[in-house]
């Protein structure tokens, strides 16, 4: 079972079904409730990584950082573990343009085009690019708005919840009993402040999205397999007729060849026309 450090005066009464006891001012998180609502969870979450997808990883707590970054990577898929810029989702194209400032200052510094720029300009231009890249680097490769969301503390990450809600998008959080379940779409009854709870609901979800991925892989050769034998068909399929109709031909010039030339009557002289005298 789950144990949540939640004192009793600050629990969230929506969270009641998911409480298994309370113990010295400690809720017990029952275990049955948060392995229904994971399974529940994981199989939406496949279905979206099978479909093609994005699911946007959103995690910046001191527990969750690392152990995100590190599921997201595995699966890759975009995230959010420094700190959530206000607009990320419903202001995306100007974040957008802010990754693009950020790879083109990085392909400019790699490939020598600021050689000739001073020392103190190229440090300056580095730590614009690494500012940059610490808090967007997760969502360098996100081309547009993400078809989902997992959050661990929708408490403590309220503003990446609010605009997703804003935006239709479909919501996954861990949530501990101060917070309310309503506010996502799957519920994960679970401890948000331990890295040994965040690691399994992350860990398990991140597995259910590679099996999905795998999935769709699968599908994909498999078209491609179906597509080449259809292909490969067909080509025989236009052989075999162009070698018939060239039978045809030939078989018809053959008859032709051997028939039997008209006979000439011969000629016993000058046609008469007129009447006989």
């Amino acid at each position: 079972m789950f144990t949540s450090d939640t004192c009793v005066r600050s629990w969230n009464p929506k969270m009641l079904p998911y409480i298994f006891a309370e113990k010295k001012g400690i809720h017990i998180i029952d275990l049955n409730k948060t392995t229904e609502s994971l399974q529940e969870a994981a199989a939406a979450l496949k279905q979206i990584a099978k479909s093609g997808k994005k699911v946007m990883f959103v995690g910046t707590k001191k527990q969750a950082k690392e152990i995100v970054t590190e599921s997201a990577r595995k699966v890759n898929m975009p995230f959010v573990t420094e700190r959530w810029l206000g607009g990320m989702l419903t202001n995306f194209n100007t974040v957008r343009k802010s990754v693009k400032q950020m790879q083109s200052i990085e392909k400019m510094l790699n490939d020598g085009t600021f050689d000739s720029i001073t020392k103190k300009e190229r440090l300056t231009l580095t730590r614009e690019k690494d500012k940059k890249e610490k808090v967007l680097g997760g969502i360098a490769q996100l081309g547009r708005v993400p078809a989902a969301l997992f959050i661990v503390d929708i408490g403590h990450e309220h503003i990446a919840l609010a605009e997703a809600k804003r935006l239709g998008i479909t919501t996954f959080g861990m949530v501990d009993t101060n917070c309310d379940p309503n506010k996502v779409d799957f519920a994960i009854p679970s401890n948000d402040d331990a890295t040994k709870s965040i690691a399994i609901i992350v860990n398990y979800v991140t597995a259910a999205i590679a099996e999905g991925l795998a999935e769709r892989q699968a599908a994909k050769e498999e078209d491609v397999e179906e597509g080449g034998n259809d292909e490969n068909e067909r080509k025989a399929a236009r052989i075999q007729a162009e070698a018939e109709s060239e039978t045809g031909r030939s078989r018809g010039e053959k008859v032709k060849g051997t028939s039997q030339p008209k006979r000439r009557v011969p000629n016993s002289g000058p046609r008469r026309t007129g009447a006989p005298r």
